[in-house]
């Protein structure tokens, strides 16, 4: 009777877990669509936004087409499903790729390494609410997509090195027959890796440094061979009986048919067969679609655009993210010195209870209660500091946060993979991980960001290792079992100012520009592309005038050249640029800008093609109508206008063709 009480119970149990799982993941999938009714950003959002409806060298810098390519073509689907015609649905389908990381992160941490589920909950809403890039920059996502993708294949297809599971009592053709058939799989897992990253290549061309993670390949195979060195391979003197010692064995003579060289040249060559593959694959059919010598003029291009834009050259890209770890290290050192400190306290404590007996134990009681007192006056002092804040529409409450959060990761990845009792498997987990945020943000300019855009293993990871060591018997034995305390205490506060800044900036933040929306309370009703999108009340003002002067005068669809920083107007207002959407970038040269307006005007000349529609920001209106100086301070000086040479080349198209303003206000003008 009480064996089938406790039978039921575990069935209880079991569907209780089953029930929080489901939810879960219900909360997984539509968490990251909390945001899809809100905005709007001038820039990023609707600039990618058209260069997905409009994909194509016709309106796209061909620099840009190329170098993002498998993420314009993959938005560029999105655009033909249902509700896809306006932001909301475009917003939606994006955010579903969030969703989709999430989940993958979730139920390979929960599945493979088996770390406690509500853990790796936690750890994926942290890294869904650190998403800081709005879901339409489509080429970071997917970016993050085939690489986590690569990160399971290579672990799965690493870890089958350890040789299958066998009945030790089958044939040797039998035998023979499951090591062909697991040899067979690992070949396809890892070179399904390889491939992935090699598509990565054409989702983002900067992804390029992804092909390091074959260090991960090299640095799994020398774990091996130390492990082989440490216990010979053979089954010489090993009992029937003695199974798991023998199962051992079993791992180790499916390695023993070749070297160490032999078998890091095997899993190398598997991985490069996979990545090779698919760039020729993917390079094939863009030269049967565009001509290899487009692609290749596009990537030289980009490698030039240097000259212009220094923050892309790799030497800058490389300080802003060491720059980043340095100048916080200021605060991870004296976050290690308390800790450190409260170590020194505590070994004294525990010296002083063994001279005084029972009064000992009182005054160790008094020092653990001084200690959380401590724990709490240094989270004082590091929001005081501003290490970490509430203004949670800006990157300023999770920027310091979040750099610590990974130089923590690191840290312990390191620990993990040197730690002389951590099993192979961990080690590989622990340094793919490393080099999972290193390699994220190589190729971007935005110094460290694009690694707090990619936790969805990483957060789980650093939260479940932290539990371990917070809740296990580790302790000094020079200061007794609760000599680690203020190690504990030290670093449970920090991780939970990590989660609560990681929750507020989730709940709050919505991309726009460079900072997030602040007071979004109205609508556009009179624009389809952004019917029940809130945004601020002066955008929906600005842009309900613009876009009744779009539709007055039947403009949607006609071309159209924005200037300004102002790409997103394209999207909105569904009119394709008639080059380039974002001319003001300055990766996107004046010699290319003078070459596409040379185009165009021949092409207008020749076949007699309608002359562009050109909006600009309002500042370029006030100095094309003279009115800078009207306008009052705080305005840039004609001067400083001037001196830039695409607002010059614009300048001179309008004077030569006779353009005239038709609408104005606080933030844009219009010109036929």
């Amino acid at each position: 009777m009480q064996i089938l009480r406790n039978e039921n119970r575990s069935e209880k149990q079991v569907q209780w877990m089953n029930l929080l799982e489901n939810l879960f993941v219900v909360i997984l999938v539509f968490y990251p669509l909390r945001h899809i009714g809100y905005g709007l950003d001038f820039r990023d959002t609707g600039y990618n936004y058209a260069n997905f409806q409009y994909m194509g060298t016709e309106h796209m810098d061909s620099m840009w087409l190329f170098s993002t390519y498998l993420a314009n073509a993959a938005g560029n689907i999105l655009m033909t499903l249902p509700k896809a015609d306006t932001m909301l649905g475009m917003n939606m389908y994006t955010g579903m790729f969030v969703s989709v990381l999430a989940l993958a992160g979730y139920f390979f941490c929960t599945r493979k390494i088996k770390m406690p589920k509500v853990l790796v909950f936690v750890g994926e809403l942290m890294a869904i609410s650190l998403c800081w890039c709005p879901t339409a920059v489509l080429y970071n996502y997917l970016t993050y997509l085939f690489f986590l993708g690569a990160f399971l294949l290579l672990y799965y297809g690493l870890l089958m090195e350890n040789g299958p599971s066998m009945d030790m009592g089958a044939s040797m053709e039998v035998r023979c027959y499951i090591r062909e058939k697991h040899v067979k799989r690992q070949r396809w897992l890892l070179a399904g890796a390889g491939t992935l990253l090699g598509m990565n290549v054409l989702v983002r061309f900067s992804n390029l440094p992804e092909a390091a993670m074959i260090v991960a390949v090299w640095a799994y195979n020398v774990i091996l061979w130390l492990e082989d060195r440490r216990e010979p391979i053979g089954a010489k003197g090993l009992s029937v009986g003695d199974r798991e010692k023998f199962s051992g064995a079993e791992e180790r003579l499916f390695r023993s048919g070749e070297g160490f060289w032999h078998r890091v040249g095997r899993h190398t060559l598997w991985c490069l067969a996979g990545y090779v593959a698919a760039l020729g694959i993917l390079l094939g059919y863009i030269h049967l679609r565009y001509g290899i010598d487009a692609y290749i003029e596009g990537i030289v291009r980009l490698f030039a655009m240097t000259e212009n834009a220094a923050d892309y050259k790799a030497s800058s890209m490389l300080m802003g993210l060491a720059e980043d770890y340095v100048e916080n290290l200021y605060w991870a050192v004296r976050i290690g010195i308390i800790a450190a400190g409260g170590v020194v306290i505590f070994f004294a404590a525990h010296k002083l209870g063994k001279v005084l007996g029972r009064v000992g134990r009182i005054v160790y009681v008094a020092v653990r209660i001084f200690w959380l007192a401590v724990c709490g006056a240094m989270l004082v002092w590091l929001y005081d500091r501003g290490v970490a804040s509430l203004l949670f529409y800006s990157y300023d409450p999770i920027r310091r946060p979040c750099i610590l959060f990974l130089m923590l990761t690191m840290i312990i990845g390191v620990i993990r993979i040197f730690h002389k009792d951590s099993p192979k498997e961990e080690k590989l987990l622990s340094g793919m991980l490393i080099l999972v945020i290193l390699l994220t943000s190589i190729g971007s300019n935005n110094r460290t960001f694009p690694s707090w855009n990619n936790l969805f293993v990483a957060a789980p990871y650093t939260l479940w290792e932290c539990w371990r060591f917070i809740c296990g018997g580790i302790h000094l034995k020079f200061c007794g079992k609760g000599g680690l305390f203020p190690v504990k205490a030290v670093l449970t506060v920090f991780l939970g100012m990590c989660l609560f800044q990681a929750a507020g900036f989730g709940a709050v933040f919505v991309f726009a520009e460079s900072t997030g929306v602040r007071n979004p309370t109205a609508y556009v009703e009179n624009n389809k592309v952004l019917r029940n999108i809130k945004m601020p009340e002066d955008r929906a003002k600005w842009l309900t005038e613009l876009s009744a002067c779009v539709e007055a005068y039947e403009l949607q669809g006609s071309e159209v050249i924005l200037y300004g920083n102002i790409p997103g107007l394209s999207y909105y207002m569904q009119m394709p640029s008639a080059f380039n959407p974002w001319s003001d970038l300055a990766s996107y040269s004046l010699e290319t800008m003078k070459k596409d307006m040379a185009q165009l005007e021949k092409e207008m000349a020749e076949s007699g093609a309608a002359k562009p529609v050109i909006l600009l920001e309002h500042t370029y209106a006030l100095h094309r109508e003279g009115e800078m100086e009207a306008a009052g301070g705080g305005m840039e000086t004609p001067d400083s206008l001037e001196d830039d040479g695409k607002w010059k080349l614009i300048w001179e198209f309008m004077e030569k063709h006779g353009y005239q303003q038709i609408f104005y206000n606080e933030k844009f003008a219009l010109y036929i």
